[in-house]
């Protein structure tokens, strides 16, 4: 079952979420809200797995929300201005659903959920990513990563036999491709092979021929590899 909640700030839009999911049975609609901070009250003690979001909202946009969360749940937009669908789907949003949309068309996005939250829960047995980048699709063994490294809104993949592939991606969504028993993210700006990991010493990691930061909000993390 697909724990989700919905962000919206009319009351009418998430009527509509709300009715649509009740004949959905793999989705579980847990809670709605109106206002954002109750929402990420919400999130910090209840973890989902789908997010419905607005992102026309008086507050942040809810880009800029989902951007601020911890986890990494699966994202369905939903909006009546169809200029946010480029960004949207520019953070690996799963569906962007343009309002008034009809239950034919939540239930799409709804599958499409679905498969995403199959996959994830599949990653500790996949061996690769697919990876679109520069017009093509790349498989990259999980093996042959060294380390991926952020450079705002793409990442750089950097390989064992050094080369390097560049593709739009936030951190948090490549991070939640890859199997947690292989991959740490040890910074805001690095996540980590720790098969090649050669040494953690004060606030670096060595990989290779790497010397890499760890993050004081990633140091607890890092340091269990060791313990």
């Amino acid at each position: 079952m697909i724990k989700a909640i919905a962000l919206d700030d009319e009351p009418l839009a998430l009527e509509i979420i709300s009715h649509f999911s009740k004949s959905i049975d793999f989705i579980h609609l847990e809670k709605t809200f109106t206002k954002q901070n109750e929402a990420m009250k919400y999130l910090r003690n209840y973890p989902v797995d789908l997010i419905f979001l607005d992102i026309n909202m008086p507050q942040k946009n809810g880009i800029d929300f989902f951007k601020s969360l911890n986890a990494d749940p699966i994202l369905i937009f939903t909006t009546a201005y169809s200029e946010f669908a480029v960004e949207g789907f520019n953070i690996n949003a799963t569906d962007y659903l343009l309002k008034p949309f009809s239950e034919e068309r939540f239930v799409q996005a709804a599958m499409k959920a679905r498969n995403e939250f199959e996959f994830r829960k599949n990653r500790s047995v996949q061996t690769h990513l697919m990876i679109r980048a520069d017009y093509k699709l790349y498989r990259i063994e999980f093996d042959s990563i060294l380390f991926i490294e952020g450079l705002d809104d793409y990442i750089q993949i950097h390989q064992t036999n050094g080369t390097k592939i560049v593709a739009r991606y936030s951190m948090k969504s490549i991070l939640a491709k890859l199997p947690d028993q292989k991959f740490i993210r040890i910074h805001r700006s690095y996540i980590v092979s720790t098969n090649y990991i050669k040494s953690i010493q004060n606030k670096t990691v060595t990989l290779n021929d790497f010397v890499l930061p760890i993050g004081d909000t990633y140091r607890d993390d890092v340091l269990k590899i060791i313990q």
